[in-house]
Formats: C-alpha cells, structure tokens, sequence
C-alpha cells in the first residue's frame, strides 16, 4: 500500500540528483556545489517533473548549517575569537553599512521605497555560513590567521543579522510597510511597545545571557557529558550525544535566547573543543555535516527560477554586481586599512562575494512586512544563486591577483608591518627560521633538508611517528595544516611546511626530489593516494609508508605506488598476539613494548 512520504522522497531526490549532477561537475573540474545548486533546480517548483517539499528541504538545510557552524566552532577557541576582534567587528559593521547602502542606491533606482531599499541592501550585506565555510576547509584555511578573521566576520554579521530580524517588524510602520501582528510563537518575537532602543536592550541582553550560560555552565557540563559517555565505551551513544549537543544548543539558543542557530551551534562547538574528546566529536559529526550541506545547496536551487533571469536582465546584473564586486572591494579596503597582507585581503574579500541562509530569511520578512516588493526577493534569489556559482571563479582571480598586487604594493604590504594579532603560522612558513617574518604571498620557501623524512599529519599517528624520528636523530620535517599544532612544531624546533600536502606548492616546498622517504599519517586514503601520486612523480626512488583503516584502503594505496601500506588493525592484532605468545612463552616476564624502527 503506497504511504506518503515527502520527507523520504525530498530527501532521496536531494540526495541522488546531487550526486549526479555534482561527480557530472566534478569530471568538467567544476567545483560540485554546481552540481548541487543544478539538482536543486530541476527539483523545484519552477521546473516540469518532479518537485521535492521546499518547506522540508529548507528546514533539512538548516541542520546542515548548524552542523557545519558546530564543525567550525571545534576547530576555534575562544582566544581564537577575541584575537580578531580588532578586524572583523569594525570590518563587518563597514561592510555590511557599504553594501547596504548599495543596496539602497540600487532600489532608489528601480522606484522602490527607503524601507524595500534598507531590507534589499542588508539582505546583500550578509555572507552565506555554509559556502564561506566550505570554501574555507577545502582550501584548509580553516585554522589559519585568514580562517579566524573570516569567522569572526561571520559572526558579527551573523549577530547584526539577529538584530535586522528583531528591529524590522518594529520598525516596519516607520519604514513604510505593514507592521507585523504579535506573534507570540516566532523565534525573534518582541513586542513592539518595548521601543526601538528597548528592543534593542532586550536584544543584546539575552545574547549576553547565552554567552554567559555557555561560558560558566556549558564549560562545565559539556565536557562532562563527552567524557561520561565515552567511558560507557559506546561509539553509537557517543556519536548520538555530539549531535544532541550540537542541535539541542542550537535550538535551546534560538528558543531561549534569540539567537540564531548557526551561532548557537558554533558556541557550542567552541566550548566542546576544550574537551580532550573534540577531535573525535569533530570525525564522528563529519559524514552528517557534509550531507546536510549539501541539501543546503539543492535547496537553494529550489527556490531559483531560471526564468526570472530574462525579464529582470538588468536589474539582476546590478544585484550581483554590489554582491560580487562592491562587497569585495569594501572588504579589500578594510582590510588592507588595518594593515594586514594582500593575501588576507583577496581571501576575505572572494569569501565574502556570495550570500545565502540569512538574506532568504531577510527577503520573506520584507515581503511578508510589506516593505520589500516581490521583485526584490526574486532579484536577491538570483543574486544568492549567481554569486554562490561565482564564488570558486572569485577565489581563482584572487589567487590569479595575488602575485600581481604583491608586486605592485612592493614594500608597502610587507608582511612585517604590525598587526593585531599575536603570532601566528600561516601556509609557507617555515618553522625552523624563528625569526622570519610571516610571509603569505607567493608559494611556500623550499626547505634546504636533503635525505630526509618528509612526514604528513601530526595527530596522534605523526606524532608518535615524529617522536621516534627525533630520537632517532634522522631529519625530517612536517606537513601540517592545523595551526595550534604548527606552533607547537614551532616551538619545539621541528621544521614544517604549513598547508595541505595535495597542494602542489606546498609538497614541493618539502623537497620531495631530494627526500629519502614519505610518510603518510593521515587517515583520508583519497588524499593520501594524491600525495603518493604526487610524490611518485617527482622522485620515483622515495620510500613511501602510508596508513590505512581497510583491506580497500591497502589496495588503493599500493595501487598508486606505496612502498607500505600499514593497517591499524593489523598492527593492533600483532601487539596482542605478541604479548599473548610472551605470556605464554615466560610467564615472569612481560612483553615489552616494540617501537618502529626506522633506518
């Protein structure tokens, strides 16, 4: 008997056309969120066949931002946080005042009122969380000095966007539009005879009261959830709390305090990093957050009418233009004003040429207000839609300019200026030179070490692996991309690449031609099998020693040329065995522990 089953069915169709249409974008070495948007498109009302919930897909994309946002805050520190305040919250408040005021110029120009001009330019003002970020990690900018200013600019435009939504049915009579029945059951409910400034007050005074109740009393009782639940040796309880965590802080946030989900996730991601146990809620969380993110993208691509694009021409080049071009320009300038390198400037500045989740959002209040003509949300629609198709071509200039603009500023962007924030590593330093200054343009330094190791990852794997190198006096130096452990590199005088080993510049700053061996600690075989590849070809004669978690993984490797490939579970049977037979063999005398040599 057939049911009804629209959850399933918007979730399958999401799912598959996604995967479809992304590994179709993947193979054209098209960024796949394309693929995505596109499979969002032919799932929507606006094209024939079949047409998934849009209600659903739009509430299944909300939990893959407060995964993601949960991902991000892991990764983060509230140190982390409070060392980019001096940039990203004067910074965020210009640009969102520069675009906005776009926005205002460009609706003046269609006829439209101050109060449709103000929702229009805020809406245009704010980034998208989900593509930011997602640009970020795959370029492994994440933990970098970039990463943290582009975050916490996130999270002030995240915080203003909070407020847009509490003033503006306040405000809406004033402006121009229809002001909006109580509505006791909305999340950023408010009553209207509290006044502006109380509204205000009321405002920031219940995000003030989240911050305070995740610092003092989440501090406390998160930890302590990990750790009980970890010693009940449960892996499924264990994944099962991350993500109880993650969306019950979301969604107590957004109830209680009003405040937005995404930020309630990233707290409580940032208040769970100060658990030993981060790293692993950061992989047990991973599989649902990048599914989920991808239902964002498709969507988004629902809510798009292709057919839009030929009556409003015009008027939509304009729209991405103040997203694309004006806010890049405002972010350039506001950063290069605080003195800090090209390269940070073209990062925040490509990162920020999109909006998404909040400008959606911001468009139905307006229409809903009678502020914002229906023209408005559709030119924001295709605008979002554009500009996140865009976003990858805008990192490609960035990377294109880099070199150029770096020449041309000369001396007057040299990376030694001060800057606001204390030391930090970011991709192309070299540990071993204490004092060199930062340096972001241009490709990483080429290491002088010949017949060394070169080893990738410093987790709990590498680091093991590094030790043992160390006290065996054999020179080597590190891969890594995560920066609170470069500085402990640093500091330890190991020599490092800072980036990600795929990258061509970054492995070739290790000078694979003249290493005597690879060493692959990392867990992800797909990115190891680049590596191999990649190492293979500029010395065919290098030792390379991977790690791998299955027989699959083993196969793979070697395929790709792995001189050996080692299998925890393998070794972990031969530990065993080892210290079963000993015991067998000589009661009185335990095994003794085998460490790796490495000759």
């Amino acid at each position: 008997m057939p049911h009804d089953t629209p959850l399933i069915a918007t979730i399958v169709a999401g799912l598959g056309l996604a995967f479809v249409f992304g590994a179709l974008a993947n193979r054209f070495r098209v960024p796949p969120l394309v693929g995505y948007l596109v499979a969002g498109v032919l799932v929507g009302p606006n094209t024939p066949g079949f047409v998934a919930d849009a209600g659903l897909a739009n509430e299944l994309a909300e939990i893959g931002v407060i995964l993601l946002m949960f991902g991000v805050g892991l990764h983060f520190s509230l140190k982390d946080l409070l060392s980019v305040r001096a940039i990203a919250v004067p910074g965020a408040v210009v640009q969102i005042g520069f675009a906005s005021l776009l926005g205002v110029g460009l609706a003046w120009l269609l006829g439209w009122s101050l109060g449709a001009g103000l929702v229009f330019g805020l809406a245009l003002s704010v980034a998208s969380t989900v593509v930011l970020l997602r640009a970020m990690q795959e370029r492994r900018l994440i933990e970098t000095e970039r990463g943290r200013i582009a975050v916490g600019w996130l999270i002030v435009e995240d915080l203003a966007m909070v407020l847009a939504l509490v003033l503006l049915p306040v405000l809406a009579g004033v402006l121009g539009g229809q002001p909006q029945a109580d509505n006791h059951s909305s999340l950023f409910f408010l009553p209207a005879s509290y006044g502006i400034w109380g509204v205000v007050g009321v405002t920031l005074a219940k995000v003030a009261a989240f911050v305070v109740v995740m610092l003092v009393v989440g501090r406390r009782v998160i930890p302590w959830i990990l750790h009980y639940v970890a010693h009940t040796g449960s892996r499924e309880l264990f994944r099962l709390s991350v993500l109880a965590i993650a969306l019950g802080v979301a969604f107590g946030a957004a109830k209680l305090f009003g405040v937005s989900l995404a930020l309630g996730a990233f707290f409580a991601g940032m208040i769970m990093s100060e658990s030993e146990l981060s790293h692993r809620a950061a992989e047990e969380s991973l599989p649902l957050r990048d599914a989920f993110s991808v239902l964002f993208f498709v969507s988004v691509g629902m809510l798009f009418d292709p057919f839009s694009l030929v009556g409003n021409g015009l008027p939509i080049l304009a729209t991405l233009a103040i997203i694309v071009i004006g806010k890049s320009l405002a972010a350039f300038v506001i950063v290069i004003a605080f003195r800090y390198p090209i390269a940070t400037a073209l990062m925040i500045s490509a990162s920020l040429a999109q909006i998404g989740e909040f400008s959606f959002i911001l468009a139905e209040l307006g229409v809903g207000l009678k502020l914002l003509p229906e023209q408005g949300r559709d030119l924001i629609l295709a605008g979002a839609i554009l500009s996140i198709l865009l976003n990858p071509l805008m990192f490609l200039i960035a990377d294109r300019m880099k070199p150029w603009l770096g020449k041309r500023a000369g001396k007057a962007a040299a990376p030694e200026e001060a800057r606001p924030i204390g030391p930090a590593t970011e991709p192309g330093q070299v540990a071993s030179v204490a004092a060199a200054p930062e340096k972001e343009d241009g490709p990483p330094p080429r290491t002088a070490l010949s017949g060394h190791s070169i080893l990738v990852g410093y987790g709990r794997v590498g680091s093991l692996v590094g030790a043992a190198l160390k006290e065996a006096a054999l020179p080597f130096l590190v891969i890594e991309d995560a920066q609170k452990t470069l500085s402990k590199l640093k500091a330890g005088g190991i020599e490092t690449v800072a980036g990600n080993a795929a990258n061509a510049d970054v492995f070739s700053a290790a000078n694979p031609e003249g290493a005597k061996r690879l060493i692959l600690a990392i867990p992800n075989a797909f990115e190891a099998g680049q590596i191999v590849l990649r190492a293979r070809a500029a010395n065919p004669a290098i030792n390379v020693i991977a790690r791998a978690h299955s027989d699959a993984e083993v196969e793979h490797l070697k395929g790709l040329g792995a001189d050996t490939v080692i299998m925890g579970e393998r070794e972990i049977a031969r530990g065993i065995v080892e210290v079963v037979t000993a015991k067998a063999g000589d009661p009185a005398e335990p095994a003794s522990a085998v460490k790796p040599q490495l000759a």
